[in-house]
């Protein structure tokens, strides 16, 4: 364990050797070296600067899109939570901090009436790695409501970026190296709180009925090629179902992956990577990882 990260004095939670595994939604994986719950933003940046140069830093969020493998995360790693998921409404759309569940924002605009963010129900994860990836579902997206972020970056000051700024493609924004995203603002526009609160419902059944919700999977493993769908070419090179010690294709979603209960993420990366070679041999498509994958391996 590095003498420096048991040296430092946060005001927020630190833990040494800290279990990863039953915080991500395959639950599998290894340990942090060490895990930083900050108090708020500025005890995230003191802690940061607290930091001996070249030290990983890696932020986690709802653990909803990334594979943690065995071998854990080393350096600090950092879990936003408390008043990072703060959700402050205004008249025509709210700022999410990073933490706040991407449904829990869904669910808060339909409350106050507000249009235009039902499409966040069907996203597992939170705002900020939203931000991050351009998260988008339902005929919608990040870039097609967010006004500003606001990121910490690293040499501890804060920086709001626009729209513009971020440079939104898809599954990704252009954020500077080392930022983290602190919270956004979201543009919305006044509706109808029951027809708003309809379309969530919709928007819900619609993932219950074709994707393995309640399995202990992760969101889309891979980026859909530019003019195809990756469930399809997965299906198609006969990968629906396939299985790699306890780890599965969902034959209910081709483009998910499954832990059936005994699974390593060894076996998650091992199968996904079985998938891509197989897609490619078949169609001559490469699939690209949509999915992160974090840490060491055994």
């Amino acid at each position: 364990m590095s003498t420096a990260l048991r040296s430092l004095t946060p005001r927020g939670r630190l833990s040494f050797d800290a279990p990863l595994g039953p915080r991500a939604w395959f639950r599998t994986g290894g340990n942090a070296e060490a895990l930083f719950v900050p108090k708020d933003a500025q005890d995230l940046a003191e802690t940061l600067a607290a930091l001996p140069s070249g030290t990983p830093v890696t932020v986690l969020g709802a653990c909803s899109n990334v594979i943690i493998r065995d071998g854990g995360i080393e350096g600090l790693v950092v879990r936003l939570a408390g008043g990072f998921a703060d959700i402050v409404i205004e008249p025509d759309g709210l700022i999410a901090g990073a933490a706040a569940l991407d449904m829990i924002v869904a669910e808060q605009a339909a409350n106050a009436g507000l249009a235009g963010l039902e499409f966040l129900a069907g996203i597992p994860g939170s705002i900020g790695g939203a931000v991050v990836m351009n998260a988008g579902a339902y005929g919608s997206d990040m870039n097609a409501v967010l006004d500003w972020a606001e990121v910490l970056l690293p040499d501890q000051t804060i920086a709001r970026l626009s729209n513009e700024a971020l440079a939104f493609t898809y599954r990704h924004a252009v954020l500077p190296e080392g930022a983290i995203v602190l919270r956004a603002r979201l543009n919305a526009r006044p509706g109808d709180a029951s027809a708003i609160r309809a379309h969530i419902a919709e928007i819900k059944a619609a993932r219950e009925a074709s994707q393995p919700a309640r399995a202990r999977t992760g969101g889309s493993t891979f980026r859909n090629p530019e003019g195809h769908k990756a469930w399809q070419l997965i299906d198609e090179a006969g990968c629906r179902g396939l299985m790699q010690g306890g780890a599965q294709v969902s034959e209910k979603h081709c483009n998910f992956l499954l832990n059936l209960g005994e699974a390593t993420s060894s076996d998650l990366e091992a199968l996904g990577d079985e998938v891509r070679r197989r897609v490619q041999e078949h169609s001559g498509i490469a699939l690209h990882w949509e999915i992160k994958r974090l840490g060491k391996l055994p």
